[in-house]
């Protein structure tokens, strides 16, 4: 276990990095239409996400589950595009779209530990006992979790409470934007797709 503070930095680190930010898009997105009142629908949202890609993250990195990377690469900006316009489209969180909600949040998050596996495996190299180091990445990728939807709460709470945008505007504003951004990603990664 003492390789466990280090793993868990380079998970937190690893979800918390500018230069991968489309995981921070998805979080940003997933979490940027609800305030502070909803922190109960934030934590079985990201709960959802959580269960989804330790799954696949367990999975993939011992080696149980193997994957085209460049196709995981196009799908997780994929996911962020939906995940925008769902909420672009939708006006109001009714029953129906929290379901919707956190169920898409589970089945990205499958695709996301996959994203998150390859990172891992390359650390890991021929290591044979990878139970604690998965178990610390993925508490670290958790952590760093929490710190965007931290973040991104107390953003909004500043502008819908203090600034006084209406949250609708809000929302518009926040899931366009990042859907424009994974677009663009989509586009790009596309390109790069290499079918075996």
């Amino acid at each position: 276990m003492h390789d466990f503070p280090l793993y868990f930095k380079l998970g937190w680190q690893h979800i918390c990095d500018w230069q991968g930010y489309d995981h921070i898009l998805f979080v940003t997105v997933l979490c940027g239409t609800y305030v502070l009142a909803d922190w109960r629908k934030v934590l079985i949202l990201v709960t959802a996400f959580t269960a989804g890609h330790s799954i696949t993250l367990a999975l993939s990195v011992i080696n149980i589950l193997h994957v085209n990377t460049s196709l995981i690469e196009f799908l997780i900006p994929v996911t962020i595009v939906i995940t925008s316009f769902i909420n672009i489209k939708n006006k109001r969180k009714t029953p129906g779209t929290l379901r919707l909600s956190y169920a898409l949040a589970l089945f990205f998050g499958l695709i996301h530990g996959l994203g998150f596996s390859n990172y891992l495996k390359s650390l890991l190299g021929r290591s044979t006992n990878i139970v604690p180091q998965l178990l610390a990445f993925n508490l670290g990728l958790e952590f760093g979790q929490v710190l965007i939807v931290l973040c991104v709460l107390t953003v909004s709470f500043i502008l819908l409470n203090i600034i006084k945008i209406q949250r609708r505007e809000w929302t518009l504003f926040l899931s366009s934007a990042i859907f424009g951004i994974a677009l663009i990603m989509c586009i790009e990664r596309y390109a790069l797709i290499h079918f075996r």
